[in-house]
């Protein structure tokens, strides 16, 4: 009698986890038994047929179930509902004739980012597929389409890792314009690698020819990769453009999908920003604390301090008379900051567990896992060397911060060798 009752209450129980699901994901489903020899891309930014949309890259999201994130571009006007593809290459004949075997078709849910623009960073959430090895996956908006569809992206992140390449990444969320600013590029990765930065990661539209030499230099190195972003070659990025930043929020959340399993911590700071230690001599020693601390955050905030490039060090110190010859600005220059004021809370940057980061915007998370910290500014701050906001302040009102100069007898070194090795000094 017992065992029975036991056997009931275990069926229930499943029962009602599987209506649970069900009504969470509510998606009509619908087997293709045939292949499709639909080219697999490993773009970062592939036009959805039939529509005004992008798909940027697709992974697969353990803490969701197994949910397959397509992170997306969505035009907003009209949007109504849209489909995933998800595809199995296990067939030995798909394999050697380079198409997919089968796919099966869902509806997807869709989690946009916020902004006033008319198109906006998405996280398209397809279902747990019911293929036994799901390894593309496409999105469509006309649910007859699936036969027709132009490319297939390769999902990623398909193992949990539990140990990781790298302790600290950078995320550069865009390069674009005529950027030439190689020298504050140079200054800023061989600070990082000093603190303990072991990758970095560049999201590139376009860059001018000494920019060009400097991340050739740091890809041979091993340090840098590079990221093709040809967002301008289908969206007007800046003026009056359809979407924020060139699509800054989309190359964030990829950089956290795409390190998620290869990297322990993700700054996610600009070109002219640096996140630095101010009471810790590199970046491990500054997690350990904050860590320890706080055990269950994912998140941490670093307050936004603004040296302005119009302030220069009076000495003579900075630059060094070779360095002039390479555009760009020299940070050791730079020593007095703005004072603290609310924009330093509301443009802060972060440093973030990206398992624990669902999604990201520029200067907070959207959705999270752990908590949110905020570091106290005399922990940490984020030196932004760039125009000043506060007017052309005169030295007398602003603070000198000389933390730059504690690494200068091994910065100076480094930043001389890669700019001779670099082919921006002869």
């Amino acid at each position: 009698m017992k065992r029975k009752t036991f056997l009931r209450l275990v069926c229930i129980n499943a029962l009602i986890i599987l209506l649970i699901l069900w009504s969470w994901w509510s998606f009509p489903v619908q087997d293709s038994k045939e292949s499709t020899t639909a080219p697999i891309i490993q773009a970062n930014i592939a036009p959805v047929p039939s529509s005004k949309h992008f798909m940027v890259s697709a992974f697969k999201d353990h803490r969701l179930g197994g949910v397959i994130r397509v992170i997306s571009i969505l035009c907003k006007k009209g949007l109504k509902k849209v489909y995933c593809a998800l595809c199995d290459k296990s067939n030995s004949v798909a394999k050697t004739e380079g198409g997919l075997h089968q796919c099966v078709l869902s509806e997807a849910k869709f989690d946009i980012h916020k902004n006033t623009f008319p198109y906006a960073t998405a996280s398209v959430l397809c279902p747990p597929p019911s293929l036994q090895e799901v390894t593309h996956v496409s999105i469509t908006t006309d649910p007859n389409n699936i036969h027709n569809l132009t490319s297939f992206l390769p999902i990623q992140n398909q193992e949990v890792k539990k140990s990781f390449k790298y302790n600290f990444t950078w995320c550069i969320s865009n390069m674009f314009g005529s950027s030439n600013n190689a020298m504050q590029f140079v200054q800023t990765v061989e600070l990082y690698k000093i603190i303990g930065v072991q990758q970095v990661v560049v999201y590139k539209t376009t860059c001018g020819p000494h920019m060009e030499k400097a991340l050739r230099y740091y890809q041979k190195e091993g340090i840098l990769e590079v990221v093709p972003w040809p967002i301008d070659k289908f969206l007007k990025p800046s003026g009056s453009c359809d979407i924020h930043y060139y699509g800054q929020v989309a190359t964030l959340n990829d950089c956290i999908y795409h390190y998620m399993y290869q990297s322990k911590y993700l700054l996610l700071n600009d070109l002219d920003e640096i996140i630095m230690p101010y009471k810790h001599a590199n970046l491990g020693d500054l997690m350990s604390s904050l860590q320890k601390k706080h055990s269950d955050a994912s998140v941490f905030r670093v307050r936004n301090y603004v040296f302005p490039n119009t302030q220069s060090d009076d000495s003579g110190r900075f630059p060094l008379p070779e360095w002039k010859k390479v555009p760009g600005v020299s940070l050791l220059e730079h020593i007095y900051r703005e004072p603290d004021s609310k924009d330093s809370d509301i443009s802060a940057k972060l440093i973030v567990d990206p398992r624990g980061v669902e999604q990201t915007l520029v200067h907070n998370t959207q959705k999270h896992f752990g908590r949110v910290v905020r570091v106290p500014s005399d922990v940490c701050r984020l030196i932004h060397t760039r125009r000043p906001k506060k007017g052309d302040a005169s030295k007398d009102q602003l603070i000198m911060d000389k933390r730059l100069w504690e690494f200068e007898e091994t910065l100076v070194r480094n930043i001389n060798r890669a700019l001779h090795k670099s082919g921006l000094l002869p």
